[in-house]
């Protein structure tokens, strides 16, 4: 029996902090191991807890999620951060993205996805829909303008893992990397694993992010909605 995921929630209306703890409490591999109502309580949570996950609302009185996020990824980067957002995905959201933030979570998520989401930031995966990731990659486009001096650290990718850290930055699934490379999901995951492992990346958003940055996708191309 492997250890818990220890999760931190972060929001400043209580009920929602109560039915999220209901949901994941819930779970043999979920544990909630506090509580915070703004992101300086959180950062100071974070701090005492030592969470896995901090589950972050983002629009907070005081220290809001967008700082409380970029406070806890600098002090703590091995804990992982799912922010809480609106249906159409606000500004705020996407700073805290840009901030550190390892996902979005929909407020009005359903049970499954709450837990689903959580396991997934933990794991270094995207808890991001195909169609939202490649809205979030076509948004920050512009803002993904890189030094020409920045460090590139693929180099020791070979050419199949470079190929698949194309496909991700490209916004595409597991599946569809699966179908455009010709090998099984099971192979994509490996290589996956290695790719974030050899650049360094905290987890599969902030890979996609990375290889915009370097120039490796083009930009003045938005990403084709999925069919």
């Amino acid at each position: 029996m492997t250890d818990p995921i220890r999760v931190l929630l972060v929001d400043d209306q209580p009920l929602i902090r109560v039915g999220f703890r209901l949901v994941l409490d819930a779970e043999p591999d979920l544990l909630v191991v506090g509580e915070a109502s703004d992101g300086a309580a959180a950062i100071a949570n974070v701090a005492e807890h030592q969470p896995d996950v901090v589950v972050m609302d983002v629009r907070m009185p005081g220290v809001d999620g967008i700082a409380a996020t970029e406070a806890i990824v600098q002090q703590h980067p091995q804990v992982r951060v799912l922010v809480l957002t609106t249906f159409d995905l606000d500004e705020y959201a996407f700073g805290a993205i840009a901030a550190g933030a390892s996902g979005f979570l929909l407020k009005d998520a359903q049970r499954h996805e709450l837990v689903e989401a959580v396991r997934a930031v933990h794991r270094g995966d995207s808890v991001l829909a195909p169609r939202v990731t490649r809205s979030i990659l076509n948004r920050l486009a512009p803002q993904l303008q890189v030094p020409v001096d920045i460090d590139d650290p693929t180099g020791d990718l070979t050419d199949r893992e470079r190929d698949v850290f194309l496909a991700m930055g490209q916004g595409l699934t597991n599946a569809e990397i699966a179908k455009h490379l010709f090998v099984s999901e099971s192979t994509v995951k490996t290589h996956i694993g290695r790719v974030l492992m050899k650049i360094g990346a905290r987890d599969r958003i902030h890979a996609v992010i990375l290889a915009h940055r370097l120039g490796l996708i083009d930009a003045q191309h938005p990403l084709p909605p999925l069919a």
